[in-house]
């Protein structure tokens, strides 16, 4: 499941890229979202751990800190709040702002878009 998980990942980091180069703003938050998520569920699964139902599962990779390769527990913190950002902007960016009636397209600029994964 883990190397499966982590299949989807990297096709979801394509198909990011790709929106990227289309200018697409939602679908490169969307599908990084995506990734990051198959990623870190990889990470709980390889280590035979049963992940939360839910899009964000950093607190589950917290209480494995110590069983985390060096590098990832290194930047846990901003892997976690990369991971909680994106969560939370899963549904918009797929949606918008439905009540307020806007649109995902234009509700995310490519500038936001890239800005949440240079830590702005």
């Amino acid at each position: 499941m883990a190397r499966s998980y982590i299949s989807r990942a990297k096709i979801c980091c394509w198909e990011a890229e790709q929106a990227i180069a289309r200018k697409d703003a939602p679908g490169t938050i969307r599908r990084s979202q995506e990734a990051l998520e198959l990623a870190a569920k990889a990470c709980l699964r390889f280590l035979g751990i049963e992940y939360p139902k839910e899009h964000d599962v950093g607190d589950a990779l917290e209480g494995i800190r110590e069983k985390l390769p060096e590098g990832l527990r290194a930047k846990l913190p901003e892997f976690k709040e990369l991971l909680t950002r994106l969560a939370e902007l899963r549904g918009p960016s797929m949606y918008g702002f439905e009540r307020e009636g806007i649109p995902p397209e234009r509700a995310f600029s490519m500038e936001f878009a890239s800005g949440l994964f240079e830590g702005e």
